[in-house]
């Protein structure tokens, strides 16, 4: 089970740092995900990017207080619009595409009533 929770921890990880340089891709729910795979299969790299300075200090915003960054939050809702306006252009279903919005309103709701993050000192 270790080696499933590293391949996932990697995986993530991946897409976490896609998602740095790709606009559309959310780089701080795959870093959630690999904090806590790695936290499941490997002590080092959950270490090393708990203390990232980079990383870091997304992963203590949702672990201390449950916050996720304002720009962060914008950025979620926005992907998640165009995901929707792209499966409507591109023909999907009605039954599918209440099925996604709805889906979607659920998530934006959780992203958007999560208390903002702390401001940092630069």
């Amino acid at each position: 089970m270790r080696i499933a929770w590293l391949a996932l921890g990697v995986g993530a990880m991946g897409c976490g740092i896609a998602g740095i340089v790709l606009p559309l891709v959310p780089t701080t729910p795959f870093l959630l995900v690999a904090a806590y795979a790695f936290a499941q299969s490997s002590p080092t790299l959950h270490d090393w990017l708990v203390t990232h300075p980079r990383f870091g200090p997304v992963i203590a915003d949702w672990r201390t207080h449950g916050a996720i960054d304002r720009r962060t939050k914008v950025l979620a809702v926005i992907v998640m619009v165009l995901m929707l306006l792209g499966s409507w252009m591109a023909g999907l279903g009605l039954p599918l595409l209440l099925l996604q919005a709805g889906v979607l309103a659920a998530v934006a709701l959780f992203i958007l009533t999560r208390p903002d993050a702390p401001a940092r000192r630069q």
